[in-house]
């Protein structure tokens, strides 16, 4: 990935975005061509930037189910980083609480693991409120 592709998920910042996208119409389509990647979705979601990762979804809604190199794809990232207020914003978007990661394990796994009842709750509720 481009590290100022990088930097902008990192910092939220949506206008070096579209600076990135008007250098490069393809940035975007590139990393999605690659089957394990770490997309700007990934870093947005462990940094917990909620703007970026929405603007992000609607670019590229691939992104939310695709697995890293390590196997996560970025609400795992999420979960293991305790970015609660992105994971209670996503996991009800198209069942990515129950994309299965690494060893088969999912968002929601991690989340029960990590005893987080109110953000269990919500998955089993399939509910965004």
């Amino acid at each position: 990935m481009d590290p100022r592709l990088k930097q902008a998920a990192e910092s939220g910042s949506i206008d070096e975005l579209y600076t990135l996208i008007d250098e490069n119409p393809y940035i975007l389509e590139n990393i999605d061509a690659v089957p394990f990647v770490t997309t700007p979705l990934h870093v947005a979601a462990a940094s917990g930037n909620i703007p970026f990762a929405k603007e992000m979804l609607n670019l590229k809604p691939s992104f939310a189910r695709k697995l890293n190199t390590k196997g996560y794809s970025p609400l795992h990232l999420a979960v293991n980083m305790d970015q609660n207020e992105f994971v209670r914003r996503m996991i009800w978007l198209g069942g990515l609480a129950r994309v299965k990661g690494r060893n088969g394990i999912t968002p929601f796994h991690l989340l029960a693991q990590k005893g987080n009842a109110d953000l269990v709750a919500r998955c089993l509720r399939g509910s965004p409120e």
